[in-house]
């Protein structure tokens, strides 16, 4: 069972099934679906009370996303870390600036693919909250 572990790729089914699982036991306990773009507006609204405590106070946005940290916040460490775990244990681990592939398609200029992956995180966090949740987080609940 263990070698499982340490594969490059694992099977959509399990992983499927794993994430299902999850999902159910996030609503049995929490009564909330697993996502992680509530976290990033959380994580903002963390760092916002930090600077400025009645400017977020004042956000009627945050009185129904509470800045707070919870099971929900801590999934961003977690990809994290998982993610690192994963590659590390299947031996996949490598640390390089700019992706063979993107660079072969767009140049090997790391300011430029700064830019470009802020300019797509900005996009995809607004997409997610103006659809209520991520497409990831709709699919699986």
């Amino acid at each position: 069972m263990i070698e499982y572990f340490t594969q490059p790729l694992w099977s959509p089914y399990i992983a499927g099934a794993g994430i299902g699982v999850l999902s159910c036991l996030a609503f049995l306990l929490s009564d909330r679906p697993i996502g992680c773009s509530t976290a990033f507006v959380k994580a903002r609204g963390l760092i916002g009370k930090a600077i400025n405590p009645r400017g977020v106070a004042g956000k009627e946005y945050y009185r129904e996303i509470v800045p707070q940290v919870d099971w929900a916040l801590m999934i961003i460490p977690g990809i994290v870390i998982g993610a690192f775990i994963s590659s590390f244990i299947s031996g996949q681990f490598h640390i390089f600036l700019i992706p063979r592939m993107w660079g072969d398609a767009f140049g090997y200029n790391p300011y430029l693919r700064v830019a470009v992956a802020l300019a797509g995180g900005i996009f995809l966090g607004f997409g997610a909250r103006w659809a209520g949740g991520c497409t990831s987080g709709h699919g699986i609940n």
